[in-house]
């Protein structure tokens, strides 16, 4: 397969359906998500042969017992994806909205209309289940994508993208409004984020070096976020109740997520009380320890932290404790090591809660909540494309309304500049 020929083709494709989706109705783009749904349910015993293959093939090739989890599609993950997009259907659709309509000086009405992007490439890895996620949040919000899988899902990928056509066509929409790339050649990676004339943005989800790679070589506008070194501190004004639910969630829920805390921080005027508490709560969930000094001289049998631990994304049961000289001392931390992710305070004084959501500079800023709550569908927004560290365009987690962009609308009546 000549791929550059190829990724052009797919690219002039996406950017002529996109003119289309654009002006489709709300209805139509609706129609196209549930009869999507219905075609994902008539095709569970097709989808579950495929993802057998791509699962016999993981296992072959060596992938680990997680990448394995993430790679099956189970009845109860088709069920998800379908519930997923009659969710989606269901929300609000932001494109046509005018907002902030002012009437100028001199007579013009000036307002702002809600626009899609146009062309979104999403480039992700293992979970097939994104496939349908990012399909139905770019349709729903007007724009066309190319949906570049991992090689290790090619099979899922390629199961679903044939109900995602049927769905589409259902509607009356071209079918290549969603593309799911059909190469595992990585070359086709490197073609879609420098074709600026067919893309409008990437957006990647997947490991470190993917991101890391995606961002550096990109001529196309980028969505992202690299880590997610994500912070508790419990403040001495903290529920010691609350801050020993909060912090265990925000670490054990789930291990392997960009929403998952990695260092907690504690007040120095609690820490002696708190840590006899959070110490073997910690350890009973299974969990490594690694603390500063002072933390050791409460909790002595736990690992010392060492200055690379305040910087590391574990995605394992592994976690960094450090004690703090109080709101300025977690503050300064956090926005030292922070990857501007998810952080959260656990207090019950005002004043300091407002201090930190106002200094702390990340992209969801929490009180007495648990980092794990930074995620689109607990946000409301239905689902979400990804989280974005990024502070231009789109910031936290990125849903429709995210994947829009706003043009200004002026009303006159013959109006001519003097």
């Amino acid at each position: 397969m000549d791929i550059a020929a190829y990724m052009t083709e797919v690219g002039q494709q996406a950017r002529a359906a996109a003119a289309l989706v654009a002006r489709s109705t709300t209805a139509t783009r609706n129609r196209a998500l549930l009869a999507t749904a219905e075609a994902l349910d008539a095709a569970r015993s097709e989808l579950a042969a495929a993802n057998a293959q791509d699962l016999t093939s993981g296992k072959e090739s060596g992938l680990d017992a997680a990448m394995l989890d993430r790679l099956e599609l189970t009845p109860e993950r088709v069920d998800t994806m379908i519930e997923g997009l009659r969710q989606v259907a269901s929300l609000p659709d932001p494109i046509g909205a005018i907002t902030d309509m002012t009437y100028r000086p001199s007579g013009i009405q000036v307002g702002k209309m809600r626009v899609p992007l146009g062309v979104i490439g999403i480039i992700y890895e293992s979970r097939p289940n994104v496939t349908v996620e990012a399909a139905s949040l770019c349709l729903k919000s007007g724009n066309a994508t190319i949906l570049r899988g991992g090689s290790e899902s090619i099979h899922s990928n390629q199961a679903i993208a044939l109900c995602l056509a049927r769905g589409l066509a259902e509607a009356g929409l071209p079918e290549s409004a969603v593309q799911v790339i059909k190469t595992t050649d990585r070359a086709a990676v490197g073609e879609l984020i420098t074709m600026p004339e067919y893309v409008d943005v990437i957006v990647p989800r997947g490991g470190k070096g993917l991101i890391e790679r995606i961002s550096r070589d990109a001529r196309v506008p980028v969505i992202k976020h690299l880590d997610g070194v994500c912070h508790v501190y419990i403040d001495s004004h903290a529920d010691p109740e609350k801050a020993l639910s909060v912090a265990v969630n925000s670490k054990t829920h789930r291990y392997g997520t960009c929403n998952t805390m990695e260092t907690l921080l504690v007040d120095k005027e609690i820490a002696a009380d708190m840590l006899v508490l959070l110490g073997p709560a910690f350890i009973e969930k299974g969990v490594e320890l690694r603390g500063c000094e002072q933390t050791r001289e409460i909790l002595a049998d736990i690992n010392a932290a060492t200055e690379a631990d305040w910087e590391e994304e574990y995605l394992a049961p592994v976690l960094a404790i450090r004690v703090v000289d109080g709101l300025d001392g977690a503050i300064g931390h956090i926005n030292r090591y922070s990857s501007q992710h998810t952080d959260s305070i656990i207090t019950e004084n005002y004043t300091r809660a407002r201090r930190f959501i106002t200094e702390v500079d990340s992209s969801s800023v929490m009180v007495n909540a648990s980092t794990r709550f930074a995620d689109g569908f607990e946000y409301g927004l239905g689902a979400e494309i990804g989280i974005s560290t990024d502070k231009i365009h789109a910031r936290g987690p990125v849903g429709l309304e995210g994947l829009t962009s706003q043009k200004y609308v002026v009303f006159g009546d013959g109006h001519v500049r003097a």
